[in-house]
């Protein structure tokens, strides 16, 4: 039975590679795409769940390596590595920039199959992440100019006194706007707020001085 919500990409110049992977990947349940180019698989339209990008190192239009340098800075699947040209600088050059595994010809299936889990999994988890700075990012979006002025004089530690002189508003006034930023952020402690800020590059420009509330 096929799994799902999952896929695998594969990208291997190599007709009867790919058909011998995807026959490997049916017979696991598991829904396979092949292309025999980078520009084919960079072209297609893929569906947006958990997957895993099976690459030859040496394609007809571009280098396997080169291909996972330009998809680098965009939401990609993880990728494993197989290739019959293997080499020690290029396994260490695909693992240093993110690759899961990097398996030489022949391989056995086991290997592949771990590998292709351990890619999924971490797709997974990555999308994940990106949902939860998603809703962080419209969050912060919801906040008006001065909560957002307000968001990193609270996470810096200042006291509402402090905070307040700052922004030349009222202790009260802070307060309502602190209110207001933990109840759209969704804030349950005052431990959130510092985690939010990391996740979205909040820069933190004060630090808690001496002074009394």
């Amino acid at each position: 039975m096929t799994t799902d919500g999952q896929i695998v990409f594969i990208v291997d110049d190599d007709e009867r590679i790919r058909e011998a992977l995807s026959e490997l990947l049916a017979a696991h349940g598991m829904r396979a795409v092949a292309f025999g180019s980078a520009g084919d698989y960079i072209r297609a339209d893929k569906p947006d769940v958990p997957a895993c990008l099976i690459l030859d190192i040496e394609l007809p239009d571009i280098n396997g390596l080169d291909l996972q340098r330009q998809i680098a800075e965009g939401d990609h699947p993880p990728i494993v590595f197989l290739t019959g040209h293997g080499d020690i600088p290029s396994s260490v050059r695909a693992i240093k920039h993110g690759a899961v595994d990097f398996l030489t010809k022949p391989f056995s299936d086991a290997d592949l199959m771990a590998a292709i889990h351990a890619a999924i999994a971490q797709d997974r988890v990555q999308r994940s992440e990106r949902a939860e700075l998603g809703v962080l990012k419209q969050r912060y979006l919801e906040l008006t100019p001065r909560e957002r002025e307000v968001l990193p004089l609270v996470v810096s530690g200042l006291l509402n006194k402090q905070a307040a002189a700052e922004l030349g508003i009222s202790e009260v006034t802070l307060e309502i706007h602190r209110r207001n930023v933990m109840q759209k952020m969704v804030a349950a402690s005052l431990a959130d707020p510092v985690r939010i800020a990391e996740r979205l590059g909040i820069p933190i420009t004060h630090s808690r001085r001496a002074g009394g509330n």
